[in-house]
């Protein structure tokens, strides 16, 4: 037994010292010195300023939004800033979602580059109006400054100077964004469908979705480019109790409410899903393991050793990390009865769904299906996609926004990472392979925070620096 036990101590050690070793031999890169480049002052100015014309015009979208005269407004202020495009470019409006046609050399390999023009409402309250479009300490105000009016202003003043230089692209360029995102409106899918009906494919979309931060996780030390490869699945499910109803003086057990927050509560604490860690995850932490701080550096330098305590641990760690290991299922909204003093007969909770491609959209809603009928739940599928394709971080289109944004951004670190949210892009995989969401601009964490919330901005000198990535993107044709 004593010798065993050697034996094993010995290989605990040299397991240790294997850890550790690859832990103190693996460096800082470059990513961890790396700053956002000095922009001419003048071209910041001018384009801070068309930006904020842009910022400047209210398209709050709206589920089933009938009037979209909003939206052929914007296209006009955007005809005024950006001429050359409008002169050049051939025109599609698909209910106010649009779509430009540069012509190229070549119809084969064309690239779509696209941010939607709507925005969500701009409640609370604001530092500066939310639609004031005004530059205040470097900085352009504005609901849609970060999503997603700062990228769509940066690719179409890349084409607008393109244009005016003589320049034609290797191959067809498509440049636009809907009018529906924020909802999953028709826009993105009618664009997508002209595509299909005239039989082209793409060889590159570069849409909303990853953009450039300092230490965009917690305790990696560094700036990063993170480039969304997957964008997971989408579902919204009903879970609905039923019994025969009665007094509320008088209260029976197993009633609606209390067999749904058992149910709740069961798939709160006991994950009831797949936690695996995709090559694009595997990837991440490996372009990131080097500037992380000596303990996280020490676990996911040596994912090898660490991977099964990590499937347990990182929601705690961080809840979007672990969104990005598996499908992921958040509880949102519920009705039971009208009355105060009444057991409902019927009472339901909605649940939002995220589905991750190693346990799809059929399988993840079997396994929770399956846990409800343990609580004697009903679960009724409202709406149900699937998660897009992966684009390899190998792939020639990944390869070349990588080498562009370190030729802009010297020294940045470049990453794959999954998309938990949700964006346009998915309604192209059918006409594209290399569906690529990333947004080449730098911002900082109360610019991150301000998507969605309050007191959104973003600063202009970073608008040349993506005008230059787009620049060279187009100027590549997408290869």
């Amino acid at each position: 037994m004593g010798t065993v036990l050697s034996i094993i101590g010995i290989l605990l050690l040299a397991v240790i010292a294997v850890a550790l070793v690859r832990t103190l031999t693996l460096k800082p890169t470059s990513a961890r010195e790396a700053k956002v480049p000095q922009s001419d002052p003048k071209r910041a100015q001018e384009y801070g300023e068309k930006l904020g014309e842009m910022l400047r015009c209210e398209t709050i979208s709206e589920r089933d939004q009938k009037d979209r005269s909003k939206f052929y407004a914007y296209h006009e202020v955007l005809e005024k800033l950006f001429p050359n495009v409008f002169a050049t470019c051939e025109k599609h409006v698909f209910n106010g979602s649009l779509l430009l046609k540069w012509k190229g050399k070549s119809a084969d390999d064309a690239i779509l580059l696209i941010s939607h023009q709507d925005v969500v409402e701009a409640t609370g309250q604001w530092e500066h109006e939310p639609f004031c479009g005004e530059i205040i300490d470097g900085n352009v105000w504005g609901r849609g400054a970060v999503d997603t009016k700062g990228s769509q202003f940066c690719f179409l003043q890349a084409a607008e100077e393109l244009i005016a230089s003589g320049f034609v692209p290797e191959v067809d360029v498509y440049l636009g964004g809907s009018c529906t995102e924020e909802w999953g409106g028709e826009g993105a899918p009618l664009t997508a469908q002209w595509f299909k009906d005239n039989g082209i494919r793409l060889s590159l979309v570069m849409d909303e979705g990853g953009m450039i931060m300092d230490e965009p996780m917690g305790g990696v030390n560094g700036m990063y480019a993170m480039v969304g490869v997957l964008e997971k699945g989408y579902g919204d499910v009903k879970f609905v109790a039923k019994s025969k109803g009665g007094h509320a003086s008088a209260p029976g057990k197993n009633t609606p409410w209390a067999r749904l927050a058992a149910f709740i509560q069961d798939a709160e604490k006991h994950n009831p899903f797949k936690v695996e860690f995709s090559p694009t995850v595997e990837e991440m932490f490996r372009q990131m393991a080097p500037n992380m701080n000596f303990g996280m550096k020490l676990i996911f330098a040596n994912l090898w050793l660490f991977k099964p305590l990590l499937k347990k641990l990182m929601k705690s760690i961080s809840p979007v990390g672990s969104a990005m290991l598996q499908t992921t299922l958040a509880f949102t909204m519920g009705k039971g009865s009208d009355g105060y003093n009444v057991i409902p007969q019927e009472a339901y909770v909605t649940g939002n769904m995220r589905f991750i491609p190693h346990q799809g959209t059929e399988e993840s809603i079997k396994v929770i299906s399956d846990l409800a009928k343990k609580y004697d739940i009903e679960t009724q599928v409202v709406t149900a996609d699937h998660p897009c394709p992966v684009v390899s971080y190998t792939s020639p289109q990944y390869r070349m926004i990588e080498e562009v944004v370190k030729e802009v951004y010297p020294g940045v670190g470049v990453s794959p990472y999954i998309m938990t949210g949700g964006t346009d892009s998915k309604y192209y995989k059918e006409v594209c392979e290399n569906c690529l969401r990333f947004a080449p601009l730098h911002i900082n964490k109360q610019q991150y925070g301000s998507i969605h919330g309050l007191n959104e901005n973003i600063a202009i000198n970073v608008l040349p620096l993506g005008v230059d990535v787009y620049t060279k993107v187009i100027r590549r044709g997408g290869k």
